[in-house]
């Protein structure tokens, strides 16, 4: 009777306690249940992952990323790394309903025995569903509201996703250390692998990171915990457990996929302008595909001549003294495509790109602009100018002597001849019969120097005034590729997470034609300038290379064509110059601007162009440059500018005339017909 008795009021407890959970659970579900996030939205599952910068052949640069994370589908998850995790953090993960009440009892007892001072583990009790709610959509505070509001979202997640999602989430989003979000990211970064090539030993260590993920102190311990969980499971037999325990755990020291040294200019610059142009979030966090233009061999090449020739100038100068440091830039002139970017000595010394960042006085650069605007004009190449001493000469309240290099004067010389050499005094008179406004206006127009410049003057005309290496060389470009103004391009597209093409300038898709081809190219912009003025400024410039002050930058088996320039003092040393399909720029000088010393110059810049350009070409035929219609081509001589026939002594060359124009009278003809030479047409 007694039995009966107790076993009736047992019932009546269990019943009574029984409707008063679920009471109770009822009344939390709707207090607690009613504001927690859309868990839903889990079905479309994207997480922030990193973007990737690769070189045009295809190779991985580097990594842009807030968390480190590559996302691993279900189905590509070694088993053997899920049952780690499972054996580890929930054992009962694939029958719960979200919340494990045998692991909260076992929790409660574990935890109460091991305050008491008996030998149990404290553990938890919150499953692997309950750690995804949390990690999703909650903070980490340790409150019953909090618990309470988990245990809910769990229970909701696992009525609406698959076991297989809720895990897929799990191992994707869970922090493991090392800046390392997830298993795949893990993987790579702790063993530089793939999920798919760890062994066991591996995937038990990563298992083990949950706790305790920058803690790595007893790292061996806390693998072969969850070794011998897995064996506690039915995972793994007692004998693979044993055999994983003896596998040294060869940790790498935070691998990142770093990148070589030559690279970091152009990589930071395209990161800089991504980062203007589509914002820090879908940079950092949306997973992007970018291929760029750079080409690691001939970037490879361009950083190791400049390097030489840096090294060469700063090893003969004292430890203390400041170094001497440059830029390269090369590019496809045609396309704009950037192949080539260093922007100094060493990226992890300083990270200033001398390439785009620095604005320096070009000096004898700005030149061909100059003489572009004569032959505009209708001037031609052999007009003679007067390279003679210019006295009295004012520019505001100073009185100013302009002086050749070399401090001499060689009197009437064509003007093809004057710019081969880079004289001063011709480059003057010239701009003084222009008119300094003129003058200025092609360099603008080709866009080295700003548009709305202001103090316009003479000496901003021969090379004072300021800008980047990088726009030089694009206003360079418009010579070869028939006038057209070009920017510079660093990435050839970008694909999104899922494939699809973004536009580079904003988050924009760009929309394909129906019939799959891409969309129509736009209608090039008009010509910067005439052909036949471009054509006969190239052919000087290429004079300039093959007898004038750029004989350092010449290519056997190859016609080049280009420019020195050197600033007052020598400060600042340039070379630019260009084949038909590749052009290059160089610059060398000091961060702050003070004299190279005896024995500088621009014959510096010019080698490391050559130096470069030896590899860029080696395996090129050589392509002479194109000529328009409408040009009638003379042997002339380069001293006088008249016909080989009349004046055949000195060096004879070929010279590029336009309608109307011709080689001058024989310089014996000239002084019958003129009396003694009076300067030419300047």
């Amino acid at each position: 009777m007694k039995i009966k008795k107790i076993l009736r009021i047992f019932l009546n407890i269990l019943f009574w306690g029984f409707t008063l959970g679920i009471a109770a659970l009822a009344i939390l579900i709707f207090i607690y249940g009613n504001d927690l996030p859309d868990y839903k939205k889990l079905a479309t599952y994207a997480p922030p992952v990193a973007t990737r910068l690769y070189a045009s052949d295809g190779s991985l640069l580097i990594e842009y990323a807030e968390e480190r994370r590559v996302f691993i589908d279900f189905a590509d998850m070694p088993p053997q790394l899920v049952n780690a995790f499972v054996a580890a953090e929930d054992q009962n993960f694939w029958t719960h309903p979200g919340i494990d009440v045998q692991g909260i009892v076992r929790a409660l007892v574990n935890n109460g025995m091991h305050m008491l001072g008996f030998d149990a583990r404290f553990s938890g009790a919150s499953t692997i569903t309950q750690q995804v709610a949390k990690n999703f959509f909650l903070t980490s505070e340790r409150t019953i509201s909090r618990k309470i509001k988990e245990a809910i979202l769990a229970m909701r997640l696992e009525r609406t996703f698959s076991k297989q999602h809720i895990m897929t989430l799990y191992l994707n989003q869970i922090f493991l250390g090392a800046r390392a979000y997830g298993v795949g990211s893990a993987a790579l970064m702790y063993f530089n692998k793939p999920v798919s090539e760890l062994s066991l030993a591996e995937c038990a260590f990563l298992a083990s990171l949950p706790k305790a993920p920058n803690n790595r102190d007893k790292a061996i311990e806390r693998r072969n915990y969850v070794l011998r969980r897995m064996v506690e499971e039915g995972y793994i037999t007692q004998a693979d457990a044993d055999a994983a325990a003896t596998e040294p755990l060869n940790i790498n020291s935070g691998f990142t996929a770093q990148m070589e040294d030559e690279f970091q200019y152009f990589a930071e610059d395209v990161r800089r302008q991504l980062l203007e142009t589509l914002g820090r979030e879908t940079l950092y966090n949306d997973g992007l595909y970018i291929k760029t233009t750079i080409v690691p061999d001939l970037q490879r090449a361009a950083s190791a001549a400049l390097n030489k020739e840096l090294d060469r100038y700063n090893s003969i100068r004292g430890e203390n003294e400041p170094k001497l440091q440059g830029a390269i830039i090369a590019m496809n002139p045609h396309t704009g495509r950037v192949l080539v970017m260093s922007g100094g000595r060493s990226f992890a010394d300083s990270s200033f790109n001398r390439a785009t960042q620095a604005m320096r006085q070009i000096g004898s650069t700005i030149k061909p602009f100059v003489y572009l605007a004569a032959l505009e004009r209708g001037i031609s190449p052999q007009a003679m100018i007067l390279d003679a001493p210019i006295v009295g000469w004012r520019e505001n309240n100073t009185l100013w002597k302009p002086e050749n290099y070399d401090k001499k004067f060689m009197g009437d010389v064509p003007l093809r001849l004057a710019l081969e050499t880079s004289r001063n005094v011709p480059a003057v008179r010239l701009v003084q019969s222009l008119g300094v406004e003129n003058a200025i206006e092609v360099a603008q127009r080709f866009g080295v120097y700003p548009a709305d410049l202001d103090n316009i003057n003479l000496s901003m005309a021969l090379g004072s005034g300021e800008t980047t290496l990088q726009r030089l060389v694009s206003g360079y470009s418009a010579f070869v590729n028939g006038g057209h103004l070009i920017q510079p391009k660093l990435v050839d597209y970008i694909e999104d997470r899922y494939g699809r093409v973004l536009d580079g300038n904003n988050v924009d898709l760009v929309e394909w034609n129906a019939d799959l081809l891409p969309p129509e190219k736009t209608a090039e912009s008009e010509p910067l300038s005439d052909p036949q003025s471009l054509y006969q400024m190239v052919s000087i410039l290429q004079g300039t290379v093959e007898r004038g002050t750029g004989k350092q930058a010449r290519v056997p088996g190859h016609t080049i064509a280009g420019k020195t320039g050197t600033t007052n003092d020598v400060k600042d040393i340039w070379f630019v110059g260009f084949s038909k399909n590749l052009i290059a720029g160089v610059y060398l000088g000091f961060d702050t601007p003070k004299p190279l010393g005896r024995g500088a110059g621009s014959h510096m810049a010019a080698r490391v162009f050559a130096d470069f350009m030896k590899e860029a070409l080696k395996n090129e035929k050589n392509q002479p440059f194109s000529v328009p219609d409408g040009l009638t081509f003379v042997r002339v001589n380069r001293r006088s500018g008249a016909a080989a026939a009349d004046d055949p002594n000195g060096i004879i060359i070929t010279e590029a005339f336009k309608a109307g124009q011709h080689p001058n009278p024989a310089p014996q003809k000239a002084a019958q017909e003129t009396g003694p030479a009076v300067g030419g047409v300047f």
